[in-house]
């Protein structure tokens, strides 16, 4: 007997794939603008990331953070399992944060506590607690509440990054 899918899984698969079908129109609108603007060699950007377990994946998406594109460009990540609608945001393999336990016992997500909170000016440390807080307390009601709340947040509003909860503007090269 096989067991049940988790219900997380069951949201994500069910509302990645409803929103994945009803957002390809925009998204391919968004590809070929981008496609017509850049040189050639492909429209998306490509980095690599931590999922479950620590281990890495490629994460694709389309570099147009207008109307958070880039964010639902994301979404074939969830369908396929390597992300999640909601859970702490993506990050790469040297990042210190990327090696803690409690973020390695979950996958990545499209939004989460720290994302829907980036319009209050957060601390540079409360976006990896907001990001522990959701794993140590995850539950479906949970993931629901975010995800309505995010629907709320108005794009160009926030003031951090949904990505790296980086300033905008912020370079590490500065």
């Amino acid at each position: 007997m096989r067991p049940s899918p988790h219900p997380k899984r069951v949201l994500d698969l069910a509302l990645g794939s409803a929103l994945l079908a009803l957002a390809a129109p925009l998204l391919l609108a968004a590809a070929v603008a981008t496609a017509a603007r850049r040189p050639p060699g492909g429209v998306f950007a490509t980095e690599t990331v931590t999922g479950l377990g620590g281990r890495p994946f490629t994460l694709r998406h389309l570099p147009v953070r207008r109307f958070r594109i880039d964010v639902l460009s994301r979404l074939p990540h969830v369908v396929r399992g390597e992300m999640s609608l909601v859970g702490p945001a993506p990050l790469p393999p040297g990042d210190p944060a990327a090696a803690a336990p409690w973020r390695r016992s979950v996958k990545p997500g499209l939004t989460g506590l720290a994302q829907v909170r980036r319009g209050s000016a957060l601390p540079w440390d409360e976006p990896l607690l907001l990001d522990q807080h959701y794993v140590e307390h995850e539950w479906i009601g949970l993931d629901l509440a975010l995800l309505l709340r995010t629907l709320r947040t108005v794009p160009g509003q926030a003031h951090l990054s949904d990505a790296d909860h980086r300033l905008r503007g912020y370079s590490a090269a500065e």
